[in-house]
């Protein structure tokens, strides 16, 4: 190899080099100002979409391999032994698409550690297409002690789910799961639960949310959020009602 294209290659180096240090990262793999490329310099030109359940996995002490593995080889050219990888990425939310850079940054046996979006909101998108945290209609709020009739409390609750429904940009499944109490025959227990949960089932298909998407499982007493042993009959039942109760868990996107 003659000494012009020696020369250049060491040049190209460098330059790669230099753009794997746009941040200055300690050895924690921390800074206090993270420092993004333009994403015009992006070597796909067009950035990526992402796999959010992969996306969702990476976190502190994820390595390289396995964000490779997760994510791809950066989208920028970052150099050699550098601190921080970038990506470009693109989402579909309600609004439209949505372009984000998502910066990793790692410590000095290159293990990730810090991690950054750029606009900020783009880090709610991702948690937005997460699970939605879990309703529960429970006690007498829900149903009358061994009753499986929504009371006017439940029924509202029940409205305020399926309000919050309504308003996900995809809806993947509703899980209800009825409960009762150990009082009684384990038998008519399990019979209750069912009914509960039918109960909450009907009401929110009545509100507008697709039979298809909703499914309802008793459990009768078999998962008992609390444990009472009062003697007095009208104390136990008051002490039991979180157990008198039916669990709603959304499957969705915001």
């Amino acid at each position: 190899m003659n000494k012009t294209l020696i020369g250049a290659a060491l040049l190209a180096s460098f330059a790669l080099a230099g753009c794997g240090t746009l941040s200055k990262v300690d050895s924690e793999g921390k800074t206090d100002n993270p420092v993004f490329p333009a994403a015009e310099d992006t070597s796909f030109h067009t950035g990526s979409y992402p796999n959010i359940d992969n996306l969702r996995q990476v976190g502190d002490g994820v390595t390289r391999d396995q964000l490779y593995d997760l994510l791809g080889r950066p989208h920028f050219a970052e150099g050699f032994q550098v601190r921080e990888w970038d990506y470009l990425f693109h989402f579909n939310t309600p609004e439209g698409r949505k372009t984000c850079q998502f910066k990793v940054l790692f410590d000095e046996d290159k293990i990730g550690r810090s991690f950054y979006w750029a606009p900020a909101e783009c880090a709610d998108i991702v948690k937005g297409q997460a699970p939605m945290k879990p309703f529960s209609l429970s006690g007498d709020v829900g149903f009358a002690f061994g009753s499986a009739v929504l009371t006017t409390a439940g029924l509202s609750t029940v409205r305020d789910v399926a309000t919050q429904l309504k308003q996900l940009s995809k809806l993947e499944q509703v899980a209800v799961a009825g409960h009762t109490d150990r009082i009684g025959d384990a038998g008519a227990n399990q019979r209750l639960s069912q009914q509960r949960a039918e109960s909450v089932r009907n009401a929110l298909v009545a509100q507008g949310i697709p039979s298809s998407a909703v499914r309802a499982q008793g459990y009768g007493e078999s998962r008992p959020a609390v444990q009472c042993d009062q003697q007095d009959r009208n104390d136990l039942i008051a002490c039991l009602a979180p157990n008198r109760r039916v669990d709603i868990e959304v499957q969705g996107q915001r």
